[in-house]
């Protein structure tokens, strides 16, 4: 019997031993799971709760400037009023639409000219020595050493009239007299082009560094030329890199207020100047809102189809 009980009890301590191991790997994963999902719920979701509650509110002359949508009139009842005048204000307005279709298309150009420059660029880092790629990243990102606020205004400088792009024109005989670089939309794509041009270039670098370069050399010794090699073979295995670096422009690029503010000067009309006037201007809180909302979703619907390419590549290359 004291053999049996000997066995028992081994064969439950190994049971709940089992038993503890398992809630401590549930432990571990809920603790590890908890850090990135606690983060975009407190700094993502709810501030995007908030303004999307906002977009639905009534703009009035107090403190704060809107009126609540939800009020208790007993303990029994609670009135809802969703004000959907302000998405309504968005189409009757032509300030509000201009803007956003001057924001998409300053931000498409800046995304392509990024693209335009930064391909090369990166393609020939991965081409470059290991020594060489290492000095190049670090020229990529050593802007970033620097504050960006400051970078634009430094812009400024060599746009003005008085401006080393101005004198070396005129030095050059080209133009007789200063132009009108600063304060116009080509120096806000120019703008948008120098400061968003690293979040082109990296992603790029990670998606060309893993591609098989004997798959080249494989294309030359059946005959193919290296241009035709090149967009038949490396553009369509960069496909990903092109298009998250596109992302990284373009998203950011349409919302983008200084760049527009200091480079763009009172003409330019982009949202994220119309956001400004609304919220610190004018004080319309719930139709700033809406306008937030609205240039979400207006971002959204591309990048769900851009999940969908993705995942049906794939599950091609699967």
């Amino acid at each position: 019997m004291s053999k049996l009980r000997m066995v028992q009890n081994f064969f439950q301590g190994a049971q709940e031993s089992r038993l503890v191991r398992t809630f401590q790997n549930l432990f571990s994963k809920i603790l590890i799971i908890s850090i990135p999902y606690g983060w975009h719920i407190l700094f993502f979701l709810i501030p995007f709760a908030i303004v999307f509650f906002l977009s639905f509110s009534q703009s009035v002359l107090q403190s704060p400037p809107y009126l609540p949508i939800m009020e208790f009139l007993d303990e029994s009842f609670i009135n809802i009023r969703l004000n959907i005048g302000n998405y309504k204000a968005l189409w009757h307005d032509s300030i509000y639409i201009n803007s956003y279709i001057e924001s998409i298309r300053t931000a498409l150009i800046a995304t392509l000219g990024c693209l335009l420059l930064g391909y090369p660029l990166a393609y020939g880092i991965t081409q470059s020595t290991p020594i060489a790629r290492t000095i190049f990243l670090m020229l990529v990102i050593l802007p970033f050493w620097t504050s960006f606020l400051v970078r634009v205004y430094a812009w400024m400088g060599i746009l003005g009239s008085g401006g080393p792009v101005n004198s070396l024109l005129m030095n050059l005989g080209i133009i007789s007299e200063p132009i009108a670089i600063l304060n116009t939309n080509f120096a806000v794509i120019l703008g948008l082009i120098y400061s968003y041009l690293p979040f082109m270039v990296l992603p790029l670098y990670a998606s060309l560094e893993k591609i098989d370069r004997t798959l080249l050399e494989a294309a030359y010794d059946l005959g193919c030329k290296p241009f035709t090699a090149f967009f038949k073979i490396v553009v369509p295995l960069s496909y990903r890199g092109i298009v998250g670096g596109s992302m990284l422009v373009f998203i950011p690029g349409v919302g983008e207020y200084v760049i527009p503010a200091l480079l763009g000067g009172s003409d330019s009309l982009m949202i994220g100047k119309v956001l400004w006037n609304e919220f610190f201007v004018n004080h319309d809180w719930p139709l700033a809102a809406a306008l937030v909302m609205t240039l979400f979703s207006f971002l959204v619907i591309p990048l769900i189809l851009l999940q969908k390419s993705l995942s049906r590549i794939q599950g091609e290359e699967a």
